[in-house]
C-alpha cells in the first residue's frame, strides 16, 4: 500500500526535555512548546496541552524521565531515588483517570525503574531510551492500524469523525485518522465528516486543522448533524478512537461518541473504533467499570473565555461516554481488525 506521510510529529524527546505541539493553542498558532519539569508534565497532561490517549501515553513516559533528571540532582541514595521515583511516576499516571494508555506507559518505565542497578545516570538513560523506543512503536502501530482500516473502507467513502484521533492525538499518524490517511493513499477520493465535538471542539479545532495541513478534504459539521447526515445518506462508516476498551469490548471515549454509535445503528452505518491494544484494559470486564473524568464546568459554561448561560446553572461535564460493544462493528487494531464476541477476539489477541 502507498504509505501517507504526515507533517505532523505531535511530542518528541529532545536531549533533556520533551518538545511537543501545544494544542491549547489551536487554532490560533501552531506552536511547539519545551516541558522541562515533572510537574510542567504533570500540568500539560491535565490542561490538555497534550492530549489524545495515545500521545498522553508519550507524555506519561517523558514526564518519569523529567521527574528522575530531577531526583539525580539531589545526590539521594540509591534506594531513595527509587522509592521518590516510583512515586512520582504513580503520580504522574493519575493526570487523566479514564486514559488507560497513560498508565500503560508509565508502567513502562517502572518496570525498568524497579530493575535498575546502582547507576541512576545509566537508569535515566535507560528511561529515555525507552521513551523514544515508545515514541516510534506508536508510529508504527498506527500506521498498521491504518491499513487494516483501510481495507474496510468503501471507495470514495465519506467516514464520520468524533472529536480528534489523528496524528495530534498520538505521536504523528494518528488512530481513526490514521484509518483516513492510509484509505486516503489508495483512494484520494475518501473524504471526512468531522463533528465539531462540545465542549472542548477537538474536531472543530484539531481534526479539521490537520486534516486541512495534509490536504484530506474535511467538512465541519456540529455535534447534532450527524443523524441529519446519516438519514440522507451522505455518511458511509464512522470511525472514532478510545480513550480505555474493556474486555468485553465497551469502549470510552470523548463524550459523544455514544450517540453517534447510536445513530449509526438505526442507518445501519458501520461503527468502528480504532485503537491500538495498549488502549485495551483486560483488567475490566465491561465499560461499566472505566472512570469517566468529570472536567471544568468552564468548558460548557464559556466559549472563548465569553460565558455562553445563565450564571450560576448547574452543569455536569463528563468528559467521556463509553458505547456499548453491541453498537461496536469492529475494533481496528495494530493485529487486525477485531469483530464480535469481543470477550473471545480480545482474549485470543492478547494470547
Amino acid at each position: 500500500m502507498t504509505e501517507f506521510i504526515s507533517k505532523i510529529r505531535t511530542i518528541e524527546w529532545v536531549d533533556t526535555y520533551s518538545k511537543m505541539v501545544d494544542q491549547t493553542k489551536f487554532p490560533d498558532a501552531f506552536e511547539y512548546v519545551k516541558i522541562t519539569t515533572g510537574q510542567d508534565m504533570f500540568d500539560a497532561i491535565k490542561t490538555m496541552i497534550v492530549r489524545g490517549a495515545p500521545a498522553i501515553g508519550i507524555a506519561g513516559a517523558h514526564g518519569v524521565v523529567l521527574y528522575a533528571q530531577e531526583l539525580a540532582k539531589q545526590n539521594l541514595p540509591h534506594s531513595e531515588f527509587i522509592k521518590q521515583l516510583l512515586a512520582k511516576a504513580d503520580y504522574m499516571a493519575s493526570a487523566r483517570p479514564t486514559a488507560v494508555n497513560l498508565m500503560w506507559a508509565v508502567e513502562k518505565q517502572k518496570e525498568l525503574i524497579r530493575n535498575s542497578s546502582s547507576d541512576i545516570a545509566v537508569l535515566i538513560e535507560d528511561l529515555k531510551a525507552n521513551g523514544k523506543k515508545l515514541e516510534l512503536e506508536d508510529i508504527e502501530i498506527n500506521k498498521k492500524i491504518g491499513d487494516y482500516g483501510a481495507e474496510v473502507v468503501p471507495k470514495g467513502a465519506t467516514i464520520l469523525t468524533h472529536c480528534n484521533a489523528g496524528a495530534l492525538a498520538t505521536v504523528g499518524y494518528g488512530t481513526a485518522l490514521g484509518v483516513v490517511r492510509s484509505a486516503f493513499a489508495k483512494d484520494n477520493t475518501v473524504q471526512v465528516f468531522a463533528d465539531e465535538t462540545r465542549p472542548r471542539q477537538q474536531g472543530a479545532r484539531i481534526t479539521t486543522l490537520e486534516l486541512t495541513m495534509d490536504g484530506i478534504p474535511v467538512t465541519l459539521i456540529t455535534d447534532g448533524m450527524c443523524s441529519y447526515f446519516m438519514k440522507k445518506g451522505m455518511i458511509d462508516m464512522v470511525c472514532v478512537g478510545a480513550d480505555r476498551i474493556a474486555a468485553n469490548g465497551d469502549a470510552a471515549n470523548k463524550i459523544g461518541t455514544y450517540t453517534v454509535a447510536i445513530a449509526a445503528k438505526y442507518h445501519n452505518i458501520p461503527f468502528y473504533v480504532a485503537a491500538p491494544l495498549s488502549t485495551i484494559d483486560t483488567s475490566i470486564k465491561s465499560g461499566d467499570e472505566i472512570i469517566i473524568e468529570e472536567r471544568s464546568h468552564d468548558e460548557v459554561t464559556h466559549i472563548n473565555g465569553k460565558p455562553i448561560c445563565a450564571n450560576g446553572v448547574n452543569i455536569i461535564n463528563p468528559g467521556f461516554d463509553v458505547t456499548p460493544n453491541e453498537l461496536i462493528t469492529g475494533i481496528i487494531t495494530e493485529k487486525g481488525i477485531l469483530r464480535p464476541d469481543y470477550k473471545k477476539s480480545i482474549m485470543e489477541v492478547f494470547r
